[in-house]
């Protein structure tokens, strides 16, 4: 019975090697023909694509089913699906809309959204925690608090009461109605 946990033959050894070296050749290859986009974490899609080569290429080296081809094909699949639909969401407004995740506002200046906060699905610790990261040392300093399409949160702040930002770089961030800018009245 443990030899079934346990054992591996000179055979199977040999074979894993193979394939890890030539799964891996082919992530290497298929990533310079689609592009580094392919492991970006710009949207949902992106990160699904990352998940879905990380079990294609565990299983594919670490048992002989899938075979090698089939994972390579399977690899190949989800590669090209994932430039297929970069390229479309460049080209449709509404496909993007459909499968991207837009920008939310949690915190402007020393306000914390709360009903942002609820529909990002943190807390307030949470929040308090990425001020932290930032070195956001008092509220006031604090421009804005976004939560990104890739889950990543964004802090922006500045020491200084006024400072020169663009009004463009909150373009499709939910709850940017809110925010309030000095000398930028979106004509940046």
């Amino acid at each position: 019975m443990f030899d079934k946990w346990i054992a591996i033959s000179l055979d199977q050894l040999g074979m894993i090697l193979i394939s890890s070296f030539v799964v891996y050749a082919a992530i290497l290859l298929y990533t310079r023909i689609v592009g580094l986009r392919s492991f970006s974490k710009m949207s949902a899609g992106d990160f699904a694509m990352t998940i879905a080569v990380g079990s294609l290429f565990g299983a594919t080296i670490s048992s002989p089913n899938p075979t090698l081809l089939m994972g390579l094909f399977a690899m190949l699949c989800v590669f090209g699906g994932q430039w297929l639909l970069a390229k479309l969401r460049r080209k449709s407004t509404v496909l993007s809309k459909l499968v991207d995740n837009q920008p939310l506002l949690l915190m402007t200046r020393s306000q914390i959204l709360h009903g942002n906060l609820k529909r990002a699905n943190m807390t307030e610790g949470d929040l308090f925690g990425k001020l932290r990261e930032a070195n956001a040392f008092h509220f006031d300093q604090v421009i804005a608090v976004i939560l990104e399409t890739t889950g990543d949160v964004s802090v922006i702040h500045s020491d200084r009461e006024t400072p020169d930002i663009s009004s463009q770089i909150f373009d499709h961030v939910i709850g940017s109605e809110r925010l309030k800018f000095h000398k930028d009245d979106k004509t940046s």
